[in-house]
């Protein structure tokens, strides 16, 4: 009988643990370390506008300045790679902070200038001129010719581009400017063994600069003889009219630059 009641206790206690609601119950969960299952989504980059209307065709390309060169280690320096082009947009001269091109007048700050029509006749802007150096402008020495100064007696073989190679032979033509029509451009050392440009400085506004090549011999006047920083290379501008540029250093004065411009003689 003791026997059978214990059992009935038991199962009696059984019961009671079945019927305990689950709620009753406690439960610990550990949250997982960070990034366990993925790194953030959210991009923390910061993002700035950038102005879309800018010409990245080949009109605003650059070639790069000769090895040397003052300009040579200046961001966005060198020659356009389509020099016939008026700087601006397309070929429409556009004049903001700088000044306009040799032979364009009546030019506002900031606005583009257009043809204007007066009595049935159109006004239009005059082209830069430019000629290409071509292997057909090479002589049997390897030169393009001679610049010749009488006033200080010079005369000097001229060579493509600005480098140390060419001008350790005279004068060097700027890569990129012309070799014939309009804005032709060169440089020359001042001192040293070749002291070609020495005396460029002394040179009196007339004073006659003669420039020969295989289309023949041009004679030019001196206009101006200025100081410019090394780098201003608002000279090499290709013009509409034929015009001479050389450039040197100012001794002892080495962010300077001698610049000496000479246009065409009549006749």
């Amino acid at each position: 009988m003791r026997k059978k009641f214990r059992i009935s206790l038991l199962a009696t206690a059984l019961c009671a643990l079945c019927v305990i609601p689950a709620g009753a119950l406690e439960y610990t969960i550990s949250a997982p370390a960070d990034y366990l299952f993925a790194q953030a989504t959210s991009d923390p980059t910061i993002y700035e506008w950038e102005n879309p209307n800018v010409d990245k065709s080949k009109n605003a390309a650059l070639i790069a300045p000769g090895f040397g060169t003052p300009t040579s280690y200046l961001p966005n320096s060198g020659e356009p790679l389509t020099p016939n082009l008026v700087t601006g947009v397309g070929n429409v001269a556009v004049i903001g902070g700088t000044s306009a091109p040799s032979g364009i007048t009546g030019a506002v700050s900031g606005t583009a200038q257009y043809p204007t029509v007066d009595t049935g006749s159109v006004t239009t802007q005059q082209t830069p001129a430019f000629t290409q150096v071509t292997r057909d402008f090479y002589f049997a020495n390897g030169s393009l010719g001679t610049i010749k100064i009488p006033s200080i007696g010079l005369t000097v073989g001229i060579y493509e581009g600005t480098t140390s190679a060419a001008m350790s032979k005279g004068a060097g033509h700027f890569e990129g400017t012309s070799i014939w029509a309009g804005n032709v451009c060169f440089a020359g050392h001042n001192r040293g063994v070749r002291n070609d440009f020495g005396k460029l400085h002394t040179l009196k506004n007339g004073a006659t600069v003669t420039l020969t090549t295989a289309l023949g011999t041009r004679n030019y006047a001196v206009t101006s003889v200025s100081k410019v920083l090394s780098t201003d290379t608002s000279g090499l501008t290709a013009t509409a009219h034929n015009q001479i540029t050389l450039y040197t250093c100012v001794e002892n004065q080495p962010a300077y630059r001698w610049c000496i411009t000479a246009v065409e003689k009549a006749g």
